[in-house]
């Protein structure tokens, strides 16, 4: 499908077209941001078919809502939360009533217990820095397959989405503490699957194991 003749707008031009009442400025604005929608909707639900739907449903409540967007956060942050609560909507209804909840308390929700990493290496960017350099992009996708569901959702809300951590509490139905902490677990664990392609090995340390007697 080649790229509209709109698409060397703003958005800001093309959001005001919409608003006016041209759909070929809103399609523009679909083709740019249909996939960044639908990777978001994918790293939440980690299922294609719900991807699609959640993509389906931004963008139309997306439509019936740009009467009342007022630019106040960019339209690419306001459509990218839209789908966020649309993926989390789905994700609420998918572990039904009798799973257990987001907001669930657990054990290591606690900041003593928080684990220290096995690899530990001095590189420069964390990982939510690396979050936003698209030639790691692909690297950072591979490491959060990698954690479960309810640090990777912390990350990518505070993080990749830049929900504060009231916003990413709210959002999740935790407490601002627990979000923290999961936050912490979140970044040491993808800093040490993220090490060991990007640190440099020559300062690599292996954390020591503690003698038994």
């Amino acid at each position: 499908m080649p790229e509209p003749a709109s698409s060397t707008a703003t958005d800001a031009e093309l959001v005001s077209r919409a608003q006016a009442g041209e759909l070929d400025a809103f399609e523009s604005l679909t083709f740019r941001y249909e996939r960044r929608v639908y990777s978001l909707a994918w790293r939440i639900l980690r299922q294609d078919q719900d991807a699609e739907d959640v993509t389906q449903q931004t963008f139309l409540s997306a439509l019936e809502n740009l009467p009342g967007f007022r630019g106040d956060a960019s339209f690419s942050t306001w459509l990218l939360r839209i789908a966020t609560h649309a993926a989390l909507k789905i994700l609420r209804k998918r572990k039904g009533l009798d799973t257990v909840p987001l907001d669930a308390a657990h054990a290591d929700d606690d900041f003593h217990a928080v684990a220290h990493p096995e690899f530990i290496a001095d590189w420069r960017q964390s990982p939510e820095e690396l979050a936003h350099r698209n030639e790691v992009r692909q690297l950072l996708d591979k490491a959060l397959e990698g954690l479960d569901e309810k640090h990777r959702l912390v990350f990518l809300l505070r993080d990749v989405q830049e929900f504060s951590v009231k916003e990413t509490a709210t959002a999740l139905g935790l407490s601002e503490a627990n979000t923290k902490v999961r936050l912490l677990r979140a970044r040491l664990q993808l800093r040490e699957h993220l090490t060991r392609s990007l640190g440099d090995p020559n300062r690599s340390v292996t954390r020591t194991q503690p003698h038994t007697h």
